[in-house]
């Protein structure tokens, strides 16, 4: 069995099943539409399966005092759509310079309409488009000159909590971004102290097609495990991610497991896994506590958005499996 594995971004588990061979829906004696959502994998639950992508996205703010508001958004580079959903201000974005399919499914919907235009838009794209205030980073520089005269506020490299914070001073909401920051901040304390979290021992496993890997400290679902006061497995409190092997397999064991899969062949391989002897004769497994997480909202990704999910995620779990 290998077991390696590296960043994984999410597999969508939620799988709906056609009803009839005329693809009608599944429905009970008076009619009313039967749920077909996987909630289980492997023997595994699955976190928060009905998740509502429409909710996602924070409430709208509202810029700072003296502040004229932006009206029309262009974002180069789709990490950054994270910050403008938890800003509330989604609506206000006409296009995503980047490849088709770039946009996080879990940003829901709003932003999923958004046109992607390619990161070299032609001109037609770029007159529809028409954005008073392009979001780029760095690397994506390159495609914020197609839009002319249009402001361009590139977003340095850094943490989650800065990159929001950054978005949020570009976009004129300095002050709506400090206080969500402060709300997020302020809910995970309550959490914490709810559970009794500095007495949970929670593992982090994730699976790609040939491998698993413990999450360290540093990835973002390790950080907000961090901040919510949740303890880790002794050998898991590195900063890094490390490889499970043969010598160090035990170490994936804690009072509970939560579990990602990569894409289609890390479920499969997550599969096996899971339902192995050796798996199995772990403590958590033993116990029934081991639990299946969204793999791109838990670590594929990072932002405000974000991570209210992972902590919902937690809120909904933690309590009856630790």
């Amino acid at each position: 069995m290998a077991r390696v594995i590296g960043t994984m971004s999410s597999i969508a588990v939620l799988v709906a099943v056609a009803g009839c061979s005329d693809d009608a829906p599944l429905t009970d004696p008076q009619g009313q539409p039967i749920s077909t959502v996987t909630t289980r994998v492997a023997e595994v639950n699955i976190v928060n399966a009905d998740r509502d992508l429409t909710r996602t996205c924070l409430a709208p703010t509202a810029p700072d005092d003296g502040v004229t508001d932006v009206t029309r958004i262009v974002v180069t580079d789709p990490a950054l759509l994270d910050a403008v959903c938890a800003l509330g201000i989604g609506p206000k974005v006409t296009a995503v310079a980047a490849a088709p399919g770039s946009v996080p499914e879990y940003l829901g919907p709003q932003l999923g309409a958004v046109p992607t235009i390619g990161s070299t838009p032609g001109a037609d794209a770029v007159a529809a488009a028409k954005p008073d205030v392009v979001l780029a980073t760095p690397q994506t520089e390159a495609a914020a000159k197609a839009f002319g005269d249009a402001r361009v506020a590139t977003i340095a490299p850094g943490g989650w909590k800065e990159r929001f914070q950054a978005v949020a001073d570009a976009l004129g909401r300095s002050s709506a971004g400090t206080r969500l920051l402060d709300e997020f901040h302020t809910e995970t304390q309550k959490t914490g102290r709810r559970m009794d979290a500095q007495h949970s021992q929670v593992s982090l496993v994730r699976f790609t097609g040939d491998s698993e890997m413990i999450a360290g400290t540093g990835t973002f679902a390790g950080q907000i495990l961090s901040e919510i006061g949740v303890q880790r497995p002794e050998p898991q409190r590195s900063l890094r991610s490390f490889t499970v092997t043969d010598e160090n397999f035990t170490d994936a064991d804690g009072d509970l497991i939560y579990v990602s899969f990569q894409d289609e062949r890390g479920l499969e391989h997550g599969k096996e896994v899971l339902l192995s002897d050796r798996w199995l004769d772990m403590g958590a497994p033993t116990w029934k506590r081991v639990l299946s997480v969204d793999d791109q909202i838990w670590y594929g990704t990072s932002g405000l958005a974000a991570a209210w999910l992972v902590l919902n995620d937690l809120k909904g779990s933690l309590d009856g499996n630790s």
